[in-house]
């Protein structure tokens, strides 16, 4: 059976920058293991298949597959899709701001979807679980080895790598300076020795060291146990980035902001805009944003199981 796709590229108003992501408006008919082959043939860090509501309250069901596995929650799909089905009118705009929600497998996702003469301009999600913090990770010993990198590298004190979650596990690692975010290389075996069976598998490394003005942190995440080499956007990460910031953050009552590179290595240049409300102390809300570009259209035969 064909189905129709679309491509976009996420986290950047730029043609071939950002993160890739393939689009299925209509999944209806496909199994689990139909997508799961779709999203491995597109080999683009995810791929996302849209599905009628369980709830008709909400917008639409939104499955997402990175080549090697379904995630219950990603920002670039979630962001994307949204810009997606937007542009090509399955999710009429309502002005200038549209809101929706999708489900996923975290739970229900708001996107609030911003337009600009009747076109979707940038699209913003808010995170279905706030930040938790996970257990204690590896020593820097062990952290530095998998980086290729020295420990000394490596910040302490105030920043330590730490792991955090919005629905999906990373392990938070400060470095020191750009330089050292451009020096990394993933070790694959000692990944996989030290990392492979932890609660945080996937590593987010960042510099306070930036390479654009406006820019608060340069990162890089690599997930190599889902297929990802190195990502080039991660708004799932941004998400639980926005705990371990907001953590360290002395304002007790406040709209946190940062904005986000991360991709530059890779050639494909993505900006992030992430915002947490911050109550008593505590944070109430987490959003991440960025903007999108439609690339491609297409149709996909897609043969039976």
């Amino acid at each position: 059976m064909r189905y129709h796709y679309y491509t976009a590229d996420v986290f950047t108003d730029q043609p071939f920058g950002g993160n890739q992501l393939a689009v299925f408006p209509d999944a209806r008919g496909l199994s689990t293991a139909q997508m799961q082959r779709v999203a491995a043939e597109f080999n683009y860090s995810e791929s996302t298949f849209v599905l009628p509501p369980d709830d008709p309250r909400h917008t639409r069901r939104v499955r997402i597959f990175t080549v090697s596995e379904e995630m219950p929650f990603a920002g670039h799909p979630t962001v994307g899709t949204a810009h997606v089905l937007a542009a090509i009118g399955v999710i009429p705009l309502t002005g200038d701001l549209t809101r929706v929600i999708f489900e996923e497998g975290v739970g229900p996702v708001p996107v609030a979807i911003h337009a600009q003469d009747g076109k979707p301009v940038f699209a913003q999600l808010t995170a279905a679980k706030l930040p938790e913090f996970g257990p204690t990770m590896p020593s820097m010993e062990i952290i530095a080895g998998v980086l290729s990198i020295d420990t000394s590298d490596i910040m302490t004190g105030v920043d330590f790598p730490q792991s955090a979650s919005c629905g999906v596990p990373y392990l938070f690692v400060p470095l020191r300076n750009i330089d050292a975010v451009r020096r990394t290389r993933l070790n694959p075996s000692l990944w996989e020795q030290h990392f492979a069976d932890q609660w945080a598998r996937w590593i987010y490394l960042f510099s306070y060291e930036v390479e654009r003005a406006g820019s608060f942190l340069h990162a890089r995440m690599f997930a190599p146990g889902s297929g990802i080499t190195e990502d080039a956007a991660t708004g799932s990460a941004a998400s639980a980035l926005a705990g371990y910031l907001g953590l360290r953050d002395s304002r007790a009552n406040a709209t946190l902001r940062w904005r986000v590179e991360q991709g530059f290595e890779m050639g494909r240049p993505s900006i992030l805009e992430v915002e947490a409300d911050k109550v008593a102390g505590a944070l109430t809300a987490v959003r991440v944003g960025g903007a999108s570009v439609m690339m491609a259209e297409g149709w996909l035969e897609i043969p039976a199981d």
